[in-house]
């Protein structure tokens, strides 16, 4: 799994390292709401642009956590209520939420690491989903770890989390490194498991 030294980071880096990750995972919420009729993205959209807008320091932006998290609460799926894989990528976008709103209300680093712990466990499960259809004919098949990190979509998950976790560790805390951020993790178009952003 992927392991960084969070601790190197401030308390603004963490919080854009984090909002950068939930940006990747935002689309697999919005494609399940989608496909579901279920929860509300625009709300998730919204308290994530709360906190972009929380790390531009020419803005006094007051969040109301409490509200906030009731207000989130209310779209977190169900996944024993849905027969349907996305359900799982986008409770994982939820808890990246609440993790987020969690940390900025305590200041509790656990939270970061939850953060990006929550985003490669969307890669890895999906990438196992993929891999049992492929090998759906073959009676004994078994799926490593090792089959999980090789797979291109983990390996870009890693050098993504890597490469946030440097330019963060590089740039100033400022609106240029926002952009900068913002930019780098949705220059794809796709989420984090490869999705289309529509």
């Amino acid at each position: 799994m992927i392991r960084l030294p969070f601790k190197k980071l401030s308390a603004w880096q963490q919080t854009a390292f984090c909002a950068a990750l939930i940006e990747r995972m935002l689309p697999n919420y919005a494609m399940f709401s989608q496909a579901t009729d279920f929860g509300d993205v625009a709300l998730l959209r919204n308290q994530l642009n709360l906190v972009w807008q929380r790390l531009d320091k020419n803005q006094k932006v007051k969040i109301n956590y409490d509200v906030q998290l009731e207000k989130l609460e209310e779209q977190v799926p169900n996944p024993e209520l849905f027969e349907f894989f996305g359900v799982f990528p986008a409770l994982d976008t939820c808890m990246a939420v609440h993790a987020l709103l969690q940390y900025l209300q305590t200041n509790d680093e656990e939270c970061i690491e939850q953060v990006s712990r929550l985003s490669a466990n969307s890669v890895s499960a999906y990438i196992e989903l993929m891999l049992l259809e492929e090998m759906a004919d073959e009676d004994d098949a078994v799926i490593t770890e090792k089959d999980i990190a090789a797979d291109p979509l983990m390996i870009w998950e890693k050098e993504m989390q890597n490469a946030v976790f440097d330019l963060l560790q590089e740039s100033p805390e400022n609106v240029k490194t926002i952009k900068e951020l913002k930019s780098m993790v949705l220059e794809q178009g796709l989420s984090n498991l490869g999705l289309e952003i529509h």
